[in-house]
């Protein structure tokens, strides 16, 4: 594995599980410091495990959502390393499947908090000190939730679609300034948000159901998701703004129909 990041402080948000342990690791390993946020106290043991590789970790136990917490990582890491030069605003909750008539706005609230405000901030706070480099990659994680009905509930998907018109809006409002600003958009992927649908499709049997309606007919690992998270993230994408790149086995290529057999 090649190393990318040598050099580069990287700020990954929801970082103890999912698709952001799996970039940290990513990220650790192909060369780079690492700042690791996540209100889940299972970052403190990431940052042991990376730095017990030989890397340097330093593990921050906060919300994403809340703005004095984003802007003392931000902070911090410049205070540490110098400069920030990667952040990835992963950190997200489902929040839910509730229907249109049992929703509430105390929910709704709570995940457009952090699931939305939560990249605005991480963008906003990652600007302020990149902008005076000249340079700077910022990556979120949306959903191919929000790109249309079907993929997840309410609130989540339009948190999530959000976050996809946020990305495009920050690219152009950073124009000129060195900043990329991208986001993937995950398929079904095995993760701690998604476990409860997995731990119940294993007890019924139905694992091998999981993500049959893609054309890859499976789900994804975190480890797929984090891949494109790090190209976005890397000088390999030096040419790739504003963009939301769907990591989806092919859902979204197609309406939501159960695909024949390939025979």
């Amino acid at each position: 594995m090649g190393a990318r990041f040598e050099g580069r402080t990287v700020l990954v948000t929801g970082a103890a599980s999912g698709i952001g342990r799996a970039a940290a690791l990513r990220f650790a390993a192909e060369g780079a410091t690492l700042v690791l946020a996540d209100r889940a106290e299972g970052v403190l043991e990431l940052a042991e495990e990376i730095r017990a590789a030989g890397r340097q970790a330093l593990a921050l136990v906060g919300d994403a959502g809340d703005e004095e917490f984003v802007m003392a990582a931000v902070d911090r890491a410049v205070a540490d390393h110098g400069q920030l030069h990667v952040t990835f605003a992963n950190a997200g909750i489902g929040g839910g499947l509730a229907r249109l008539h049992e929703s509430t706005v105390a929910e709704w609230n709570e995940v457009l908090r952090v699931n939305l405000v939560g990249v605005f901030l991480a963008i906003r706070e990652s600007a302020r000190v990149m902008v005076p480099k000249g340079a700077g990659a910022i990556v979120a994680t949306a959903s191919v939730a929000g790109l249309r009905s079907g993929a997840g509930g309410m609130a989540y998907s339009a948190a999530k679609a959000g976050v996809i018109n946020l990305v495009q809006t920050s690219a152009n409002q950073l124009a000129g300034t060195g900043i990329r600003v991208n986001a993937l958009c995950p398929g079904l992927t095995e993760t701690g948000m998604t476990k409860p649908l997995f731990d119940q499709a294993r007890a019924r049997g139905n694992e091998g159901r999981i993500g049959q309606l893609n054309p890859l007919r499976r789900y994804a690992h975190p480890e797929e998701a984090a891949a494109v998270a790090i190209f976005l993230a890397c000088d390999d994408a030096s040419y790739v703004n504003g963009q939301a790149i769907a990591v989806d086995g092919g859902l979204s290529s197609s309406h939501p129909t159960v695909p024949g057999k390939f025979v």
